[in-house]
């Protein structure tokens, strides 16, 4: 049997096990195992089984050190822990109520206020899943009590929270970076603009709505600005670890790392200073951060052995070549991707689909020499699209569990099919002007 041959049924049952909802970790790295012993021992002229397994035995004895002991994998942990601190002190509701106080008498102020919240918290905990559910559980109540459209309460937080995806810090980022061998850094502040422009036109068309058709979000009542100065003591601490973060970060002040461990600081003091955590809160913080990085660091050994063993069946470099055979716009290859990368987000998860497809999309993307810290955005983009489509947009589920049964499932998939068609818009506009992804790298 040829390496493509065994590269082709070994991607179908990667596939299979995927779908029977078998962990990525244990896809990727069974998938990288049984394809490194077939095709080494496929070498030669005869077909040498034993030898297969002496070669993947050596190369799975060290590989998990060899793959995670990167300076650049300290960032995970750190950031995991400055958000499950910030989550465990409670600041989400902090920022939640700011948001409200502020902008609650726009036109769909709540839902306004809800999908900046949800940027905010988004900048905190680099999570679209861990976002969702604690904006949904006090942002969504409340407007369903003031006569707010349920699918426009429920869809609005749903699709804010992927912003998590795509708002510095972010997982998806720092790992598209190692995998890529790009800057951190430079991932960090290249997805601030597009994540600012997608949180616009969410609050764009939120607006619009409203002002077209008032009975889909009533007002509410007015807030003196007493009120609203006063809610910022309880956020000005979590304004400012976003703050020392992005701007550390853009001036080189200091490094991915060493913006982790200083933000995972910063939000600890001021928890302990606001008296917001105890020993059971913070054990929970560290145990999460550990739970976390351990299922990442597995499927990060997984996704290694997975590229090694597509590199020698050679479909990388066969596809790249194909690829590259056809003249065709960036505009044709990013559509198709794009329809690849939604289908995917129906029925798997954002780290899932990164740590599958990059070893195979990336040499393709190369080989098309498009910049890889703008292609890293697009396809952030296209992973929080998929969080949210049916027939499984994870964060539609994780809001019906929060809203119960006060909402219908398909109530949320028709409020969000609103973010959607916005979702579209901003990577057409990624699309036609790079420079909205390039432009503040470009500076560093």
């Amino acid at each position: 049997m040829d390496p493509t041959t065994i590269g082709i049924w070994a991607t179908a049952g990667m596939v299979t096990m995927l779908l029977l909802r078998i962990p990525i970790a244990v896809v990727l790295i069974a998938t990288g195992y049984t394809g490194l012993i077939l095709v080494m021992a496929s070498r030669g002229d005869s077909f040498d089984l034993e030898q297969g397994f002496i070669t993947a035995n050596s190369f799975l004895g060290e590989l998990p050190y060899s793959s995670t002991a990167e300076y650049t994998f300290t960032t995970i942990p750190m950031f995991l822990l400055m958000g499950y601190v910030a989550t465990e002190a409670g600041f989400t509701k902090d920022i939640y109520h700011t948001a409200r106080m502020w902008l609650g008498r726009m036109p769909g102020g709540l839902a306004v206020a809800s999908s900046v919240g949800c940027a905010l918290f988004a900048a905190i905990s680099g999570s679209s899943l861990a976002t969702a559910a604690a904006m949904g559980r006090m942002a969504v109540p409340e407007m369903l009590a003031r006569g707010y459209d349920k699918g426009l309460a429920t869809g609005v937080v749903a699709a804010s929270g992927t912003l998590g995806s795509l708002i510095p810090p972010s997982i998806l980022m720092i790992l598209y970076a190692v995998f890529t061998d790009q800057s951190i850094a430079a991932m960090f502040v290249a997805g601030v603009i597009p994540g600012l422009l997608s949180l616009l036109i969410y609050v764009a068309m939120v607006m619009i709505r409203a002002k077209l058709n008032p009975d889909l979000a009533p007002p509410t009542p007015k807030v003196s600005w007493q009120e609203k100065f006063g809610s910022l003591k309880s956020t000005w601490g979590m304004l400012l670890l976003i703050v020392v973060v992005v701007s550390g970060l853009y001036s080189g002040l200091f490094t991915p790392s060493e913006a982790g461990a200083i933000g995972a600081s910063i939000a600890f003091i001021i928890s302990l200073v606001a008296r917001r955590l105890d020993r059971k809160k913070t054990s929970t913080a560290l145990l999460e951060t550990l739970k976390s990085t351990s299922m990442l660091f597995a499927a990060v050994i997984g996704a290694y052995m997975v590229t090694s063993f597509t590199a020698l069946t050679g479909i990388a470099a066969d596809l790249t070549s194909w690829a590259g055979g056809f003249d065709v716009h960036p505009v044709v290859v990013i559509a198709s991707l794009s329809v690849l990368y939604i289908f995917l987000g129906t029925f798997m998860g954002s780290i899932e689909i990164m740590l599958l497809t990059l070893p195979i999309v990336i040499p393709i993307v190369q080989g098309l020499e498009y910049d890889l810290i703008w292609f890293g955005i697009i396809m952030i983009k296209y992973l929080e699209i998929g969080l949210v489509s049916p027939p499984v947009g994870i964060n539609c589920f994780i809001l019906k569990t929060v809203v119960d049964d006060s909402v219908r499932l398909g109530d949320i998939f028709k409020g969000v099919s609103w973010f959607i068609a916005m979702d579209i818009v901003t990577i057409a506009l990624l699309v036609a002007f790079p420079e909205i992804v390039t432009f503040l790298p470009s500076l560093m």
